[in-house]
């Protein structure tokens, strides 16, 4: 099973172990609510865990593959997830760009949702989210 099908397996399951062996140490996450991006796998999988907690409905839709052009004029494979979820009742649409490195992980992951005010809704659940995860129980 390919890094993409793997990543795609985890999201659906909602499975944050499977993560551990798809990221590159190094990964760096573009999220839609924050233009500086994440880096390092812990930091991304932390993000993921929010970001899975806050959709209630997620569904992968399409998918397209190809390669893109690295800041250093490499090529890398690059795989474009199509999505569908719902974030506290709101229906939003998004995809996964998933960048992948010459050993197969993933070395860039970027997510991208519209319409528009879905990235206030994203944002406000996932902010909840990150307060509600460092609140002692």
């Amino acid at each position: 099973m390919s890094t993409v099908e793997r990543f795609r397996a985890a999201v659906e399951a909602r499975d944050l172990a499977a993560f551990d062996e798809l990221f590159s140490p190094d990964v760096r996450f573009f999220s839609p609510v924050k233009f500086t991006p994440f880096t390092g796998a812990s930091a991304v999988r932390g993000l993921l865990a929010v970001l899975l907690r806050t959709f209630e409905e997620f569904q992968y839709v399409g998918q397209l593959a190809g390669e893109a052009a690295t800041d250093a004029g490499r090529q890398t494979e690059s795989h474009l997830l199509i999505f569908r979820a719902t974030v506290r009742g709101r229906q939003i649409h998004g995809i996964d760009l998933l960048q992948l490195g010459a050993d197969g992980l993933v070395e860039e992951f970027t997510v991208m949702v519209r319409p528009l005010s879905a990235v206030t809704t994203l944002s406000e659940a996932v902010l909840a989210g990150l307060t509600a995860a460092e609140t002692p129980q």
